[in-house]
């Protein structure tokens, strides 16, 4: 039972990580960035591309997985092999930890390819969470070391 509590718990830190998670989005503002100087420089989609945005990789969903993993393994045998459970399950439930938090955070982008009115091309890679389209025209953020495309 007391193994069930530890495991509802990781879960619980897992889906508050992803909420956590900083985002790529084209229209999220981190606080910082927040009533900043942006150049505004408008240009026309050349092309989109769908990939992959990893996920985060920070010690705690390795840490939250290692101590579910050692309460779970310290119930295997007794004596030394209650010890040798702990160690394994917390090695194995660390490797897990890491790979649930990677997984949960993963997002969908897009490469967007822009030339811009004066003829320079760039891509930038942001989430997935407006539409663009070959040919339409859009605007260019640049400010505070983050650039972003939007409508």
């Amino acid at each position: 039972m007391h193994t069930m509590k530890v495991v509802s718990a990781l879960f619980i830190s897992l889906a508050f990580l992803g909420g956590c998670a900083s985002s790529m989005s084209g229209s999220a503002y981190s606080r910082s960035q927040a009533r900043q100087v942006q150049e505004v420089q408008m240009g026309v989609v050349e092309s989109v591309r769908q990939v992959q945005i990893e996920g985060t990789k920070t010690p705690v969903g390795t840490g939250a997985g290692a101590i579910v993993g050692g309460v779970a393994g310290s119930n295997i045998g007794g004596g030394k092999g209650s010890t040798i459970g702990t160690v394994l399950g917390a090695v194995a439930g660390g490797l897990a930890g890491s790979a649930v938090e990677e997984g949960v955070t993963r997002k969908t982008g897009l490469e967007i390819t822009v030339k811009l009115d004066n003829g320079r091309m760039f891509a930038v890679t942001q989430e997935a969470d407006e539409v663009f389209r070959p040919g339409e025209r859009v605007r260019v953020l640049t400010g505070g070391g983050v650039t972003r495309v939007t409508h």
